[in-house]
């Protein structure tokens, strides 16, 4: 391989309005569409399937993420990232042509395809056309841009759910997603990539086997414990096929001569210590923050829409800070932004893990502000960290491992946290029910026993005490209200102290990145300021 062809012919204005495009609509969509689903499961009529929903789109995007790196690499940033723009668009229409849920299932999944593509592509082009000062600012903003479409989500599918129709919180991708492949084709007159000398070598057998084994561990992690047992024959398969498939495809990566994951970029030590830490942040963070609504849902009383935007503050302290870590990287090393990120967001876990039921919703805000703050110094400094410490013949590789890494970490947090919540749940509310003041007052016992364990019965009471019926008397349903919001609040509080443990260990893990800083280039920098103008004007 030779060097990277220089950004001569790019027009950074273009390619950057084609990036921030594409990569809001497509983390949009993701907020969306959640927002919007009581209303496609009742015009669908597929509740029993729903799940399907968000898991199709899950399983498509994580596992096409270190491929699309590694075919970037071969192939061409701008190449790639057409491709992916083209299959979130088609599979987009056709979400919004879907007339049944399985329909809806198998084209989320095809979207979920470009959105994989298109994510980590996004990054990897800004760290191609800026120099390493640079990368820092650009990270930084397009940090706050993932974080203001979670903002604007929420708000977006409510306003066109209610005054349109549900099919458009699709169909409203395909004008702008051609506007962003449209930006990228005129913007990039050259392809970025590195020129191959004689035959490109791709990883057949490394996307065969690791695309099977993560679907089978995502399958795994998100229906064992519901749809099967963890200790069933389905679950023994799955797992030991998962497994299996992956061992086979470490074998592959090191024997291949254009490997997908490159085993030997473990060897350096930023790379594997900003990988553990992305992993790690992902099991904490995305897998607590998920029960907040709920919280403020069931246990404070706001309303649906209230609680959809709940993330709203957080996102908005992360997008602030995003801006000012990019800022602050100019002038101190990756593992001081990274340890005070992760401090910050354990404080905002032991906050969050002192809730109770007599908590105010500005309590609850401000608590979330803590937490967006550390997430939004780590994200983008994860990224810049990583492609500092690689020629750009390899970004696309390393920028899509560090994407991988993180999204992995969320998946298999959201289902093991979501396993702690139901098992403390259990156990709390079979505690309760063995207290005195539960045994000694009949009334109250006979209708918690009704209640039972069954999560989904707890949560209608706290949502609508009227389902306990009109005979009982008003301070008993006070009571039974009160002491089913009193176990869910304890299962939550330790739904975060289990987050807390995963973001404590990840403050251990950035004092192992070492001493990197950004490399200020001066022959780079300089050479970017004199041609800066030009290029934006070619």
């Amino acid at each position: 391989m030779s060097e990277i062809q220089q950004t001569k012919g790019i027009n950074k204005r273009l390619v950057l309005a084609g990036l921030i495009i594409g990569m809001f609509f497509s983390s949009l969509e993701q907020t969306v569409v959640g927002t919007a689903m009581p209303t496609i499961i009742k015009d669908l009529d597929g509740f029993s399937i729903f799940a399907w929903v968000t898991t199709a789109y899950m399983i498509t995007s994580t596992t096409i993420i270190p491929i699309v790196g590694k075919l970037s690499d071969l192939f061409g940033r701008r190449m790639m990232y057409l491709i992916g723009t083209v299959i979130f668009v088609v599979g987009s229409l056709l979400c919004a042509t879907a007339t049944s849920m399985e329909q809806l299932v198998i084209y989320r999944g095809i979207q979920g395809l470009g959105g994989g593509m298109i994510m980590p592509l996004s990054q990897t082009i800004i760290g191609d056309i800026f120099t390493a000062e640079q990368r820092a600012r650009w990270q930084g903003v397009f940090g706050a841009i993932f974080g203001l479409s979670s903002v604007f989500g929420p708000f977006v599918g409510g306003f066109i759910v209610d005054h349109v129709s549900w099919h458009w919180i699709f169909s409203i991708n395909a004008p702008f997603g051609l506007l962003s492949a449209l930006l990228i084709l005129f913007g990039m007159k050259h392809e970025i990539t590195a020129k191959s000398q004689g035959k490109v070598n791709i990883d057949y057998l490394g996307i065969l086997t690791l695309v099977p084994g993560l679907v089978l561990f995502l399958i795994g992690i998100t229906f064992a414990g519901d749809k099967f047992a963890w200790a069933s024959t389905e679950s023994y398969l799955i797992f030991g096929g998962s497994l299996l498939f992956i061992l086979l495809f470490i074998l592959a990566e090191m024997k291949a001569a254009e490997p997908i994951i490159d085993m030997g970029l473990f060897k350096n030590r930023v790379f594997t210590s900003v990988n553990l830490l992305g992993f790690v942040l992902g099991l904490g963070m995305f897998g607590a923050i998920m029960f907040v609504p709920l919280f403020m849902q069931g246990i404070l009383g706001v309303s649906p829409t209230a609680a959809g935007s709940t993330m709203t503050p957080m996102m908005i302290a992360l997008i602030l800070a995003s801006v000012i870590g990019g800022q602050l990287l100019l002038r101190f090393t990756y593992r001081t932004i990274l340890f005070i990120g992760m401090l910050i967001a354990s404080l905002g876990f032991f906050l969050m893990s002192t809730l109770g039921i007599d908590t105010a919703s500005l309590t609850v805000y401000s608590f979330m502000i803590v937490m967006g703050l550390g997430m939004g110094l780590v994200m983008p400094t994860l990224t810049i960290a990583v492609q500092n410490e690689f020629p750009k013949n390899q970004l696309g590789a390393v920028t899509s491992a560090t994407t991988f890494f993180r999204s992995i970490g969320g998946t298999i947090g959201v289902t093991v946290l979501n396993v702690v919540m139901n098992h403390n749940l259990k156990v709390n509310m079979t505690d309760t029910l063995a207290t005195p003041d539960v045994t000694g007052n009949p009334m109250m016992s006979g209708t918690l026993s009704q209640i039972g364990t069954d999560s989904d019965k707890m949560f209608g009471v706290m949502l609508n005490p009227q389902l306990l019926g009109d005979k009982l008397p008003a301070d008993i349903v006070h009571n039974i209200v009160t002491t089913v919001k009193s176990v869910w609040v304890h299962s939550f509080s330790t739904v975060f102290l289990v987050g807390l443990i995963f973001v404590a260990i990840g403050v251990l893990i950035t004092l192992t990145v070492g001493k990197g800083r950004i490399k200020r280039d001066k022959k780079e920098s300089e050479a970017s300021r004199v041609h800066e103008g030009k290029e934006v004007q070619t």
